[in-house]
């Protein structure tokens, strides 16, 4: 079937809209009609060529959401019309996906990141020419994708599906690290660095958990502002006029830090900061060198834990965040901006320069309406005022 998506090519400055061939589901796969899909700090970095290696030409997304229009022959659990949020790949039979913590799947790096399933095929193409896809197991900057069933997380048709694409990476990501990782109970204090889509659902699962105090640092006062309305108890900009106030943080000693960042003297910080037998959790390597005091961790019993996606299972922590959300509790939808999907170039800037806290495009109905594909219902929001107040940030 023919469909759109956003394309990364060497030399472009963001993904650029192609039309594609893309192919039938797998056995174990499904097709899925994207409705909308977030962009991520790490699309940008592998359409920039940092970071972890990826093939191009690739379509990359990895926060999608949207309608099941076909599933193959080994199917059992998704149907055609379920709605899915997609979330990361995993094998499904290592030890670590087997005990239900796919995030630490033996082969998630190779199946994330490598751009094809792992026969080294991809579902897209064009004309002929190879356009490597699958990553994070969807490819979602597309109007439809190939994914596996165990990548897609059913939900409640009436959540707006539109909303909910970033539960499946950079939210999951934040809240599974305070909730899953750290296991925080009520008392605990916790130094969240860098209150970006991840920093802020940290913030929020912290409140949930009933954390004594949240502690959030960044250099946006907008963002800062928005952590203090989402369950900060402190809100400090981190720039030369309070490096006095960071430097009393580092005395307090709290039972967790997380660090959102890449800054090497941030990573000191988060380490810092720990009360004896404390962690500090990060979620990304610092940029350029830095080295632990490994003398200073060991009198002291601290820990560094490095963190993928949460440490979640997806199909456990999504619905568990959206049912927290129809409470009122985890408001992610007050971080969203929607883009339509021909403005991928405006989301892509205002991600990387940080004017919006978490893009996401949104397909044209009439873009993501294959030529054949089956009816299925619409993703819309909640009737009846069944979604809680907030209004849409844009910091």
């Amino acid at each position: 079937m023919r469909v759109r998506a956003a394309v990364s090519r060497a030399g472009q400055p963001h993904p650029m809209i192609e039309e594609l061939e893309l192919g039938e589901p797998r056995a174990d796969e499904v097709l899925v009609r994207v409705v909308a899909a977030g962009i991520c700090h790490t699309d940008l970095y592998c359409h920039a060529g940092l970071g972890v290696p990826i093939p191009t030409p690739i379509v990359l997304g990895h926060e999608g959401a949207g309608i099941v229009e076909a599933v193959g022959g080994g199917v059992s659990e998704l149907a055609v019309g379920d709605h899915v949020v997609l979330s990361g790949a995993s094998c499904g039979q290592c030890p670590k996906c087997r005990a239900g913590r796919p995030t630490y799947c033996r082969d998630a790096m190779k199946l994330s990141f490598g751009g094809m399933r792992v026969d080294g095929s991809s579902p897209l193409s064009r004309h002929g020419e190879l356009i490597h896809g699958m990553f994070f197991a969807q490819s979602s900057f597309a109007t439809h994708v190939v994914a596996p069933e165990r990548s897609a997380v059913r939900v409640a048709q009436d959540l707006p599906l539109d909303r909910l694409g970033p539960l499946g990476c950079g939210i999951i990501t934040g809240a599974g690290s305070v909730l899953e990782a750290f296991r925080l109970h009520a008392g605990d204090s916790i130094v969240v660095f860098g209150v970006g889509s991840v920093g802020l659902a940290a913030v929020m699962a912290a409140r949930i958990a009933g954390a004594s105090r949240i502690v959030a640092v960044d250099i946006s006062a907008k963002r800062l502002r928005l952590a203090s309305e989402l369950g900060a108890t402190d809100a400090i900009a981190s720039d030369e006029k309070t490096a006095g106030i960071l430097r009393e943080i580092v005395r307090d000693g709290f039972t967790f830090s997380f660090n959102t960042t890449s800054v090497p003297e941030v990573f000191t910080l988060a380490a810092e900061c720990l009360a004896m037998e404390g962690t500090a959790g990060f979620v990304t390597r610092p940029r350029g060198g830095w080295t632990p005091d490994i003398a200073k961790l060991l009198a002291s019993g601290r820990r560094l834990q490095g963190i993928l996606g949460g440490s979640a299972a997806p199909k456990v922590l999504i619905p568990l965040m959206i049912d927290y959300w129809r409470q009122g509790r985890f408001p992610f939808d007050r971080l969203i901006r929607e883009f339509p999907f021909e403005k991928i170039g405006d989301a892509w800037e205002a991600c990387a320069q940080g004017a919006v806290v978490k893009p996401v495009l949104v397909m044209a109905p009439s873009d993501s309406k294959a030529p054949g594909a089956s009816e299925a219902p619409s993703g819309s929001r909640p009737p009846g005022g069944s979604q809680p107040s907030g209004s849409q940030a844009s910091s």
